[in-house]
């Protein structure tokens, strides 16, 4: 390239200005100029190829005038990056496979999300339901048709060597994402909620240290180890059937008390050892209030899902379910097909304060302290996978609330639950999924306005609760067909129903599906104390799903 170079400059024929225009005179000396300094340049090059030549013994031509011509030297092969070496040079390197994975300085961040959207057709099941009044539910309590996000999320995770590659910082950022509906703080017929579920790190976010070979310190906000135990035994995660309709669901409602998010908490999880593996978390209440009906310090809402006065009771207070310290653990072993898990959590000082307020005209002496008591969950669940690719899981689960036996009458929180799953795959992308969940009695209930019967221990005339030995229990099935449709594409149809007795309230799509169907009538949407819906219980809920799920 530098031969043809100076054998053309070499060649260019000398202008004149013979017989030129002042301005072509001009043009003509701008030009001689330009080319004298290439030409200086182009000897400077051709030093620098000699001194390089004369100390690696490259053969070097002068046969072209004034242009050094080097002899043609093969290019180098081109190297890939080794991982992370682009990183380290400020380039973005994509990592092999088809995560969305980035190396960076000697680490990764992979971009990951969950997108799930359905069209749901469902009815409450409660228009032939009649209060003691005679009142009956107000508005459209029968089919209605309704487009649901359900569980979309984004997220980031990744990792970085720290300690001179001893140890690894361990982060992820997740967000929930509102396909079909706007962000905002939530509103429903029965309360408000200052938490944006939209918001950026609303759902599972945390910063940790790995350790080689001791396990994951963490802290932030996470799904507690209690839900997680059991999740891979639940194949309608997110869908209307999803078993968390009744398991973990301590009073029915929208809420799934130990099947939740818990913020502001540290944990441990450890490395895979013989099959075993621990995860073990603690959430400190950061509520100044000994009763727990203060909103924890550094947060929105109510610890437990509520918000102030959703209880319907003065004074507003965090009185409907709200907690101060939560732990919780888990215990699992893999082997081959076989997975078995134990876990445990406890709220303590849980105030169900509330309950009292709701059906009491003047509480008695020393009930609403007593109202205040500690809630625990312990679960065993085992899944196995059959030769004939047929996946069966079963979980039996035990709630338990701590209230004297003077408050019995009420204790709605207190029962046992079973979950039997069955998935058949049919084929390399097809398969069958079903479910049967089944919440027993509990030793009492509060009633809920068309249950409010019998008037409660140290009531006067006006009082009206549940009472105690009713039939709050509920069963539901639910039945599923999916088919991958690759790409991490995948659909699915949906179909579950509730049976509830006729004090029960269990709801369909309850605990962070984004559209529930519950027991609420459609009194008004005003939110919070003002509001006053009806929940209807003894409902038999129905609903049919369809959906298209993407995952990377």
């Amino acid at each position: 390239m530098i031969a043809a170079l100076g054998a053309a400059m070499a060649t260019l024929p000398i202008c004149s200005t013979a017989g030129a225009s002042e301005a072509e005179q001009a043009q003509i000396k701008a030009l001689e100029a330009r080319m004298a300094v290439m030409q200086a340049a182009l000897d400077s090059l051709t030093a620098e190829l000699h001194g390089r030549a004369a100390a690696t013994g490259m053969a070097v031509s002068d046969a072209t005038p004034r242009a050094t011509v080097v002899e043609d030297v093969p290019p180098a092969p081109l190297k890939l990056a080794k991982s992370g070496e682009a990183a380290r040079r400020g380039v973005l390197e994509t990592k092999p496979g088809k995560a969305a994975t980035f190396y960076t300085a000697g680490g990764e961040i992979t971009a990951y999300g969950n997108f799930d959207v359905s069209v749901d057709v469902a009815t409450k099941g409660i228009h032939r339901l009649t209060a003691p009044d005679g009142s009956r539910p107000v508005g459209n309590v029968g089919w209605l048709t309704d487009i649901s996000s359900n569980m979309s999320y984004v997220g980031l995770r990744g990792f970085q060597p720290i300690a001179g590659g001893a140890l690894r910082l361990v982060y992820q950022f997740e967000t929930q994402i509102d396909i079909s509906s706007s962000s905002g703080s939530a509103e429903t017929n029965s309360n408000q909620s200052n938490v944006v579920k939209g918001g950026l790190t609303s759902r599972n976010t945390f910063i940790g240290i790995e350790t080689p070979h001791y396990g994951t310190f963490m802290v932030g906000k996470t799904d507690a180890p209690y839900k997680q135990s059991t999740q891979r035994l639940n194949p309608f995660v997110a869908m209307i059937g999803d078993y968390a309709a009744i398991m973990g669901n301590t009073g029915g409602d929208n809420r799934v008390e130990f099947g939740t998010r818990l913020d502001h908490a540290l944990w441990y999880q450890s490395p895979k050892v013989d099959g075993f593996e621990v995860n073990a978390l603690f959430s400190p209440g950061q509520n100044r209030a000994s009763n727990s009906d203060n909103i924890a310090a550094g947060e929105s809402d109510c610890t437990g899902g509520n918000v102030p006065g959703s209880g319907g009771s003065l004074p507003i207070a965090c009185n409907d379910g709200a907690f101060s310290d939560a732990v919780s653990a888990s215990v699992a072993y893999t082997h081959g097909p076989l997975y078995v898990t134990v876990a445990y959590e406890r709220h303590n000082k849980v105030n169900r304060a509330s309950d009292l307020t709701g059906y009491y005209a003047t509480v008695p002496a020393g009930f609403m302290e007593a109202d205040v008591a500690d809630e625990d969950a312990a679960k065993i669940g085992v899944q196995y996978v059959l030769p004939t690719r047929t996946t069966v899981g079963a979980v039996y689960e035990s709630l338990h609330r701590y209230v004297p036996s003077a408050l019995q009458f009420q204790n709605e929180r207190q029962r046992t639950g079973y979950w039997v799953s069955l998935t058949q795959q049919v084929t390399a992308r097809d398969s069958l999924a079903f479910g049967w969940a089944h919440a027993d009695r509990t030793p009492g209930d509060p009633g809920q306005h068309n249950t409010s019967l019998a008037l409660p221990p140290l009531g006067q005339p006006g009082d009206a609760v549940g009472g105690a030995h009713v039939d709050n229990s509920a069963d539901m099935l639910s039945l599923a067909y999916k088919r991958v449709l690759g790409g991490g594409l995948s659909a699915y149809v949906d179909v579950a129903g509730i049976h509830n007795g006729p004090y029960a309230h269990y709801a369909l799509g309850a605990g962070g599906r984004s559209v529930t169907t519950d027991c609420h009538d459609a009194s008004d949407a005003s939110g919070g104390l003002a509001s006053n819906p009806h929940c209807w219980a003894g409902g038999h809920i129905l609903g049919v799903s369809s959906g298209l799920k993407f995952q990377f």
